[in-house]
């Protein structure tokens, strides 16, 4: 379920970054915002001047997607993909320091979703397993802004837990403005230190995670009767290195370089998926324990005018398991009114399968790796829709705090019969 996750999370953080489509801002009256505490008063001369922590932003994001398809892993490549996932985040950002110096700002997140995954019911041969799993993510970020000297410093906290996967990660974030204020420079390091919980299809739990009154019967909860058991987990490990380079050309046009470094290692395949040989025989699924990926993305940003911006995105990928792919994208906001914008976006994308890959019956015996996980198939998928934004000068529905509220819908599909289809509401409180 860890892809479905990312996809939903990934099209809620869309709808965030394009909550300012227009980089001309909307006359907006803004209210200050609230204080968590009033500053105590110090004696006239002393040194000190204390700066009030406040509450800067807060953004809600709900978000519900739904999945139909014919390529299961659970059932070695074949068998329904339907799924369903309820996604609600929130974040709230607190202030502090002098806007024209240095600032420190803490953002706080708290992600929970909610899913049923049709395929998790075969787990076990009979279908007899649960649908529903739950997953929270709760994360921090602090960041210390030096107005003067343009640059910034930053270390986040994440935490994601669900039944068959528990995920603990961190990282540290810096830039630099260039001497003119017109390029940027980013570095990203992250670490995750994850451990995927090894339950097995019902024909091969090995004893060792069962007890007399337990069946474990699905990757998200457990069946039968008694306590839970204690199920082995075996631990996975991701590092990247994020690099980006951000210039700005002239007045209508901005250029961003990206490009990551990513290393995986441990237990990098999933113990609940199946693979069937061309003898008929079933198993479970096996990966190589080390991984590397290299995408490079470029993004490009021109105004055509007050109202239009085209906003576009390349990326190609690469890694050591032989899946090599490129992703187009193009939005384009539009202003309709000084407070009301629409933005229809496209994305195209295609790969070429692993070389651990084949269909449900193909792969042999004798080879060393093996699955049927179409995530690592050879397909292409088209991803388009429209997000629609309200920012009015006194606040949505006259909420002044409300600052904007968005509305987005997507509809994704793959030549491999998978389909999907996501509606995202976000709100920006200020």
């Amino acid at each position: 379920m860890r892809k479905v996750y990312l996809s939903v999370l990934g099209f809620a953080l869309v709808c965030r970054l394009n909550v300012h489509a227009q980089t001309i801002q909307d006359t907006l009256s803004r209210t200050k915002a609230p204080s968590l505490y009033t500053p105590v008063e110090q004696p006239s001369g002393s040194a000190y001047n204390p700066q009030a922590l406040h509450v800067d932003e807060v953004n809600l994001v709900s978000s519900y997607y739904l999945q139909n398809g014919n390529h299961s892993a659970v059932t070695g490549g074949i068998g329904t993909e339907h799924v369903t996932d309820i996604s609600n985040g929130i974040d709230l950002k607190l202030l502090w320091g002098d806007p024209k110096v240095l600032t420190n700002s803490i953002t706080l997140g708290l992600g929970i979703d909610h899913h049923t995954s049709a395929s998790s019911a075969y787990v076990n041969l009979s279908g007899a397993s649960k649908q529903g799993g739950s997953r929270v993510y709760p994360s921090i970020d602090w960041t210390k802004e030096n107005i003067k000297k343009g640059s910034s410093f930053g270390l986040g906290a994440y935490y994601s837990g669900e039944y068959n996967y528990k995920s603990l990660g961190a990282d540290l974030h810096f830039s630099q403005k260039t001497t003119d204020r017109m390029g940027e420079f980013g570095a990203k390091i992250q670490a995750y230190f994850d451990h995927v919980t090894l339950i097995y299809p019902s024909e091969f739990i090995p004893t060792s995670t069962t007890t007399e009154d337990v069946i474990v019967t699905n990757a998200s909860t457990s069946g039968g009767h008694g306590d839970r058991p204690k199920i082995p987990t075996s631990p996975r490990n991701t590092f990247t290195a994020s690099l980006s380079y951000s210039q700005i050309i002239n007045s209508r046009m901005q250029i961003m370089f990206l490009v990551d470094g990513v290393t995986q290692n441990g237990y990098l395949s999933l113990p609940f998926h199946r693979v069937y040989f061309n003898t008929g025989k079933d198993t479970i699924e096996r990966l190589p324990s080390t991984r590397f990926k290299l995408p490079v993305g470029f993004r490009l940003n021109y105004f055509v005018g007050d109202n239009i911006i085209v906003r576009t995105y390349y990326r190609y990928y690469l890694d050591s398991w032989g899946i090599r792919s490129n992703t187009a994208y193009a939005e384009v906001p539009v202003k309709i009114t000084p407070f009301l914008s629409v933005s229809p976006f496209y994305r195209y994308y295609n790969q070429s399968a692993a070389k651990y890959f084949a269909p449900y019956g193909v792969h042999d015996q004798t080879d060393e790796y093996y699955t049927s996980n179409y995530e690592y198939a050879r397909f292409t998928s088209n991803f388009f829709g429209v997000g629609l934004r309200v920012a009015p000068p006194k606040g949505v529905f006259g909420w002044q705090n409300l600052h904007d509220l968005e509305l987005r819908y997507g509809h994704y599909s793959q030549n491999t019969n998978l389909v999907s289809d996501v509606v995202s509401l976000s709100l920006s409180f200020k």
